[in-house]
């Protein structure tokens, strides 16, 4: 169900933008619109675990496959407003949806308010999605020369007008993904801003404009708890969201509705599969715990579904190749001449199946030797050996075939699991 919100009055930008010293301030005034964005939030599920918008990289088979595990709302990647409203080639390609694919938010950068309302409003037309997002968290150089995404943090009154602009004219809810200012009181003067010129929903990147690196700059959870505490729409954090351990730690720190995660889901898709990742430790606010990859075995399962999902819903295989790195990257760096195949050849789907399927079966001669030659008299791990395949533990790399000691033989205890996808 898509509930309509209805347009908010007008308040100038610079009546709003003043800075502020409560860390924990309330709401100025609470917005006509919060009570109908939060019934449109609640109308989608009021969903917890967002995929983040990722350049070429949040397209619908990986959407799909992070949804299969766990993930219950999704963003697509970054799209150019005024490149989407006028070529056609570009939207057939760059946004692809299905049945499956809900709820879902479209993004957008823009400079100019006509061209994201005539994007949104194609997009609104076509019914495939739950609301419009606007970037104004893209740090790149492009996003630089363009006047969009982070760079409008230095033109206020551009962020009112492109938000409201949204808000008064479409039927469906508009969005709002955002930076931190170093001075508090100046980013949630920020997101009062952007909440009051109609945003249903915020989402907060934790991070400076200028902090580019994530794997090395700890995300400020201390200001995505501020924004949540002066707004009355729903507010997502976003940031340092390595494992499952921090989306419960992040959302009991910050108070926010949902998190969002990019980079971590791409190490690993599953990274919002509660039962299969309750183990994972608990993370912590201080940025000590260290981030969570998947182990390379169920890689390759997680590879072997996405290309499944390649096969029924083609994407440019451009987006499949930074996947693919991500997901078997550990058995490349064995298999080097599949590195350098992917690396030089033309992508095409067969030369990605080939990689997951060499890899395979590397890892079942791998797996049969050692088990013939180290725990074939075993009882208990006789077992484990069915129909085929055979069981190998989780976090062991891609070792060489032969009889001389491997890595399964050191551990104390042996995590299984099979590989059904090979």
């Amino acid at each position: 169900m898509t509930v309509a919100v209805p347009p908010p009055p007008a308040v100038p930008a610079s009546a709003l933008y003043e800075p502020r010293t409560t860390m924990d301030a309330a709401p100025l005034q609470r917005p006509p619109h919060a009570d109908m964005a939060w019934e449109w939030f609640r109308s989608i599920g009021s969903p917890k675990f967002h995929v983040a918008p990722m350049v070429d990289q949040s397209e619908l088979p990986f959407r799909l496959l992070c949804r299969r595990h766990g993930a219950t709302c999704a963003y697509t990647p970054m799209l150019h407003a005024r490149i989407f409203s006028q070529d056609r080639k570009y939207r057939e390609e760059m946004l692809t949806t299905c049945s499956e694919d809900r709820p879902l938010l479209v993004q957008f950068c823009a400079h100019e308010p006509q061209h994201l309302l005539a994007a949104a409003r194609l997009v609104q037309d076509s019914g495939v999605a739950d609301a419009i997002d606007i970037n104004f968290g893209c740090p790149q150089r492009i996003a630089k020369r363009g006047g969009y995404g982070a760079f409008l943090m230095d033109d206020l009154p551009r962020v009112e007008s492109l938000v409201r602009v949204l808000a008064q004219n479409l039927r469906i809810p508009v969005t709002a993904k955002i930076r931190i200012f170093p001075d508090l009181a100046k980013t949630v003067a920020y997101a009062r801003m952007v909440e009051a010129a109609g945003a249903s929903l915020v989402a907060v990147h934790g991070r400076l404009r200028e902090q580019k690196d994530n794997s090395s700059t700890r995300a400020d959870w201390d200001a995505i708890r501020a924004v949540k505490a002066a707004l009355s729409v729903p507010v997502l954090a976003n940031g340092n969201i390595r494992h499952l351990g921090d989306v419960g730690a992040c959302l009991s720190y910050t108070g926010a509705d949902g998190v969002l995660s990019a980079e971590s889901l791409l190490a690993d898709p599953a990274l919002f599969d509660v039962p299969a990742r309750a183990s994972v430790a608990v993370g912590d606010v201080s940025g000590r715990g260290r981030w969570y990859s998947a182990p390379p075995l169920e890689r390759l399962s997680l590879a072997a579904q996405y290309m499944d999902l390649v096969r029924a819903h083609p994407v440019p295989l451009r987006m499949v190749r930074g996947h693919v790195h991500k997901m078997v990257g550990d058995w490349l760096a064995e298999h080097t001449d599949l590195r350098d195949n992917i690396n030089r050849l033309p992508p095409t789907i067969q030369l990605f199946c080939q990689v997951r399927v060499r890899v395979c079966g590397g890892v079942k001669e791998v797996c049969v030797c050692v088990y013939v030659s180290r725990f074939a008299n075993d009882p208990v791990l006789s077992r484990h050996a069915c129909g085929g395949h055979i069981h190998c533990v989780t976090h062991c790399r891609l070792a060489r075939c032969s009889v001389a000691p491997c890595p399964l033989t050191s551990c104390s205890f042996l995590l299984l699991l099979l590989i059904e996808q090979c």
